[in-house]
C-alpha cells in the first residue's frame, strides 16, 4: 500500500508572512494542530499549535506575530509513492506523528498522520508503537530539561 492511499489530501497551508491568528484560525477550521508552511509553491516549514504557544505566546508575542517567528524550518517529509510500512518505520524512528507528503517534484500533495495510518493501513500498529516513546529530539527549547 502506498502513502497516497492513506494520506489526507485537503491540507490547509500557511505562509511565513501570515499572522499567528490566521494560522490558528486555519487550525480551528480543519480541526488540526499542524499546518504546512509554503512559500512560492514550496514547503518551507511546519507550524503547530504547540509552536504558537511555546515559541511565541510564552515569549510575549501576540496574535499579530508572523508564522515565520514560530515555525519549524527543518521539515521531515515523505513521498506519495512510498510504501506505508517504510514511512511508518521512518515516523517511528524520528518520532513524529505527522508528515507532509510531497510528489516527486517536491510539491505538497497532502499530509499523513498517525490516525490516517492506524485507521486506513491495517497492520501498522507495531511499526507505529515507537512514535509515542519519549524523546529529547524534538524539544521546543535549546536546553534539554
Amino acid at each position: 500500500m502506498k502513502i497516497r492511499e492513506v494520506m489526507t489530501r485537503d491540507t490547509k497551508l500557511a505562509t511565513p508572512d501570515d499572522t499567528l491568528r490566521h494560522a490558528a484560525k486555519l487550525m480551528k477550521e480543519c480541526d488540526c494542530g499542524i499546518l504546512p508552511v509554503a512559500e512560492d509553491d514550496r514547503l518551507v516549514g511546519m507550524i503547530t499549535d504547540r509552536d504558537i504557544a511555546v515559541r511565541c505566546v510564552a515569549e510575549g508575542k501576540g496574535p499579530n506575530a508572523k508564522v515565520r517567528e514560530a515555525m519549524t524550518e527543518e521539515v521531515k517529509y515523505c513521498f506519495e509513492d512510498e510504501i506505508v510500512s517504510h514511512v511508518c518505520e521512518n515516523m517511528s524512528e524520528i518520532q513524529v506523528r505527522r508528515l507532509p507528503v510531497l510528489d516527486r517534484n517536491k510539491r505538497l500533495v497532502g499530509i499523513v498522520s498517525l490516525g490516517d495510518l492506524a485507521s486506513k493501513a491495517p497492520g501498522t500498529a507495531r511499526a507505529l508503537r515507537g512514535i509515542a516513546q519519549p524523546s529529547m529530539q524534538h524539544n521546543q527549547s535549546s536546553a534539554a530539561a
